[in-house]
């Protein structure tokens, strides 16, 4: 297994930005646990963290390496701040493009690795949960499968807190910038449920959804709204959720479990 942490300049965030690889490319067999996923071509998992995280997150509170092993998956995990993964509508702030666009054709070029839908993924938790959502919905044509868990899709109450000018998880100023005008927030491309209409409207191929959250979460509520939206679409989607809170413990099983759900 190769394993590592790079640096490169990324155009769409006009910053040197980071990213975690893990590449299963001289596994020992003895390891794996299901052969049968070294019975194709690696796949490609973009792996997202949480607000205040970076790209070693996966590694060292997660088990980003245990699962490149189990399903022979290309692995790569940047670094974006607390960016929510959205873009400002500017070079130098369009942190969406730079996961979607520019950081699959960064790896194409550097490691040699053909970021074909069919074989790329996206996935996250929290923060990243909503990135992935988000990612895959906005680029569909990259991504045939998403993974997002303990998604932090909380908009109505972001509406809320907007409107009521309250600090919640972020400060009401950072909550501003990132998601802008209250009134405007749930009928923009800021919200995937949105974002998922669009693409059913223009026929377009849809990403694979997989969701999971702890019943002891605090986003819980909103996992099941998403839910129940995704269920009202008649979408391709696996939604689970079991005890657990927002922490690694869960991230870690339900990890395994997306993949799972969505590899065979």
């Amino acid at each position: 297994m190769a394993s590592g942490r790079m640096e490169f300049h990324a155009r769409t965030i006009m910053q040197h930005a980071n990213f975690s690889f893990v590449l299963p490319n001289d596994v020992e067999m003895e390891e794996v646990h299901e052969k049968k996923h070294y019975d194709r071509e690696p796949v490609n998992l973009i792996l997202l963290h949480g607000l205040t995280g970076t790209d070693t997150d996966w590694l060292y509170g997660g088990n980003a390496q245990w699962m490149a092993i189990q399903y022979n998956a290309n692995i790569f995990m940047p670094t974006t701040g607390n960016s929510f993964y959205l873009d400002k509508g500017y070079e130098g702030g369009n942190f969406a493009q730079f996961v979607g666009e520019e950081l699959p054709e960064y790896i194409s070029r550097t490691f040699g690795i053909e970021m074909k839908r069919e074989n790329t993924l996206v996935g996250g938790l929290s923060m990243g949960g909503y990135g992935t959502l988000h990612t895959a919905l906005t680029y569909p044509e990259r991504f045939s499968a998403c993974i997002a868990l303990s998604s932090a899709i909380h908009l109505k109450s972001i509406v809320s807190d907007l409107k009521k000018g309250a600090d919640a998880v972020t400060p009401i100023g950072m909550t501003r910038d990132i998601f802008g005008d209250p009134d405007r927030l749930l009928d923009s491309e800021k919200n995937p449920a949105f974002l998922y209409k669009k693409l059913k409207e223009k026929a377009a191929d849809i990403p694979k959804i997989y969701m999971a959250c702890g019943t002891e979460d605090a986003l819980i509520d909103a996992n099941r709204d998403f839910r129940d939206f995704l269920e009202s679409e008649s979408a391709d989607y696996i939604y689970e959720e079991g005890p657990g809170v927002h922490n690694w413990e869960f991230w870690n099983e339900y990890l395994d479990r997306g993949l799972k759900a969505v590899l065979g």
